[in-house]
């Protein structure tokens, strides 16, 4: 089997509000996908949801580098995903949402080839995820109002609340929120790297009074030692999320206790092929992982969502951002069932999406 084709195509993806996290404001997200056709019939989808505070890829960028992979991929086999990764890399140097892209078809089209859907082709653990909810920043009244009707009219049983600018206001806003909600509601914080370490010790102590479990990314991406710092002054846990790109960086991490919960995006390490491996790293040092999302639509969310459901050691799902959007599907049927805060992945074979461009 050959790939013969690589199709590339813009997608723009309208949200229903402006959505805040302690770095930018995002109203819309420019993604690319890609369809990879094989010489039997079979062809796979995937997307690039680059985000340039996170990944350095624009869209514009990505669709340069799919024509330069395609020019290479051309009359590779498609089951060949370690060669393909090796090539990418050669190719060209981070990138990661666009290898992602072409990282995401190939899955695809091996669980087609397989006749299994993409959860039972990674691992199979289980065919169910229950996904949280992002809380944007806002007044920590509007926050609060927000985790309300998310809890209440959603169903939604595990919050992730931005915060990051103002800790006074992230403070406020959390106690808001648990007034809100309940003490059922299970609360992380995800700052974005948006505190230094005396403010995150400090407003980490605040959290753990309002009963938050987790708090994610506190730092700046490259302060490995400020992490390990903050997870020995505090009694919640500590994610990691900017600072995990790749293997090696869940190597460094987990080599000095730096987290106990690492958020792998399939934008960020270059798809499926990586994430695999950080989490089986994360899995050897006992430390636990979340699979996380940027404005994506069904496509990578089923396969992220795929990915959690297939592994064990991946007890944690943010796959929610396709419901911030103007229109969730984006004509993409079928990936998965929701009912409330619970994603059933079907059992067709790769991403179970109809789709075709």
């Amino acid at each position: 089997m050959r790939i013969v084709d690589i199709k590339i195509e813009k997608l723009r993806i309208n949200l229903k509000k402006p959505f805040k996290i302690a770095f930018a404001v995002q109203d819309y997200a420019d993604n690319v996908i890609v369809k990879v056709v094989t010489d039997e019939g079979y062809f796979g989808l995937g997307e690039a949801a680059p985000f340039a505070p996170v990944t350095g890829e624009t869209a514009d960028g990505v669709v340069e580098t799919l024509k330069l992979f395609k020019s290479c991929l051309i009359g590779m086999d498609p089951l060949n995903i370690e060669g393909i990764h090796t090539l990418m890399n050669r190719l060209i140097v981070g990138n990661t949402a666009a290898k992602a892209a072409i990282d995401i078809a190939l899955y695809d089209i091996k669980g087609k080839i397989l006749s299994q859907p993409l959860y039972k082709v990674l691992g199979g653990y289980d065919n169910k995820i229950q996904t949280d909810m992002t809380i944007g920043i806002d007044t920590p009244e509007n926050m609060a109002m927000e985790a309300k009707q998310r809890v209440n009219d959603d169903g939604f049983r595990i919050l992730k609340v931005k915060a990051g600018i103002n800790p006074s206001e992230d403070i406020k806003a959390l106690q808001l929120i648990r007034k809100a909600v309940g003490d059922d509601i299970r609360l992380r914080v995800d700052a974005n790297q948006g505190y230094c370490v005396n403010d995150a010790i400090a407003v980490l102590k605040e959290f753990e009074k309002i009963g938050v479990e987790a708090v994610e990314q506190c730092l700046p991406y490259w302060n490995l030692d400020g992490s390990k710092l903050i997870r020995e002054k505090v009694n919640l846990k500590v994610m990691l999320d900017e600072t995990i790109h790749s293997p090696m960086d869940a190597a460094k991490a987990c080599k000095i206790d730096a987290a106990d919960i690492l958020n792998i995006k399939l934008m960020k390490c270059g798809g499926l092929y990586n994430a695999l491996k950080i989490n089986a790293i994360a899995e050897a040092n006992n430390v636990r992982c979340m699979v996380g999302c940027m404005l994506e639509s069904k496509i990578a969310i089923t396969a992220g969502a795929s990915l959690v459901a297939a592994k064990k050691n991946i007890t944690e799902a943010d796959c929610d951002s396709f419901m911030y959007c103007s229109d969730p599907e984006n004509g993409m049927k079928g990936g998965f069932e929701i009912d409330k805060d619970i994603f059933t992945l079907l059992d067709k074979p790769g991403l179970g999406i109809e789709f075709d461009f």
